[in-house]
């Protein structure tokens, strides 16, 4: 564990004392996270870009058949999660860059899975674990609804029972994950599967988070038949 954290922090175990070194380390260990993440961002864009708006014009479809969002994950990525719900539900008054003016994203229906500690935590430890989101779909998916999954490392057992659950009930079923997907990769239940391809937990997160906004925005600029200036 020291080795990993010395990696990611070097100024932090370093022998000297003097400040203006400290802060040339910390000054450089900043500029190579930017790069790295923005240079990963836009292989992710390159890769995935045509996808990402093919989803958002489905999901944007079960919105107006009056389909719901649900999102779910562990941990950071449940964190991740709830602001997706966030944006969906309170959009705010502004229009994204790039907007017309006096465009507002509509508030559509969204719910965080891990939010309900009394559900989440009966569940765990009445039944399991890995039936924490799988039993919320069973219970509120409908064939019109969204399913929104993120993980990391793409392996967790939780996600993997959602999915499949989400995929029996007719819903849209969209995955993020890290490294090289994991198992979530091997499902036939995801319909979309948004994969970073980085083994930093760090960067994977930023990314995932560029993912979601993005696919956030236009799932409500097609849901409000809003054409984008930049297309």
């Amino acid at each position: 564990m020291s080795d990993a954290m010395e990696s990611l922090y070097p100024f932090l175990y370093s022998d000297t004392s003097d400040l203006a070194a400290v802060l040339d380390q910390v000054r450089a260990s900043t500029v190579a996270k930017v790069a790295e993440i923005g240079e990963l961002r836009r292989e992710v864009a390159a890769r995935d870009g045509a996808r990402i708006a093919e989803c958002a014009a489905q999901a944007a479809a079960r919105f107006r058949a009056g389909g719901r969002l649900f999102a779910f994950g562990n941990g950071g990525s449940a964190t991740d999660a709830q602001q997706l719900v966030t944006l969906f539900l309170n959009p705010g008054g502004e229009a994204p860059r790039g907007e017309a003016p006096g465009w507002a994203a509509p508030a559509l229906p969204a719910f965080g899975l891990a939010n309900d500690t009394s559900v989440v935590t009966a569940l765990c430890n009445d039944v399991g674990v890995e039936v924490v989101f799988a039993r919320q779909l069973a219970a509120f998916g409908g064939r019109n609804d969204i399913a929104v999954g993120l993980s990391t490392s793409g392996n967790s057992a939780n996600l993997l029972r959602a999915f499949d659950e989400a995929a029996r009930r007719g819903m849209l079923t969209i995955g993020l994950a890290g490294y090289d997907g994991g198992t979530m990769a091997e499902l036939d239940s995801i319909d979309y599967l948004f994969v970073v391809p980085s083994s930093s937990v760090h960067r994977i997160q930023e990314a995932q988070t560029t993912i979601y906004q993005v696919l956030w925005q236009l799932t409500a600029e097609e849901v409000s038949h809003v054409p984008r200036h930049t297309r």
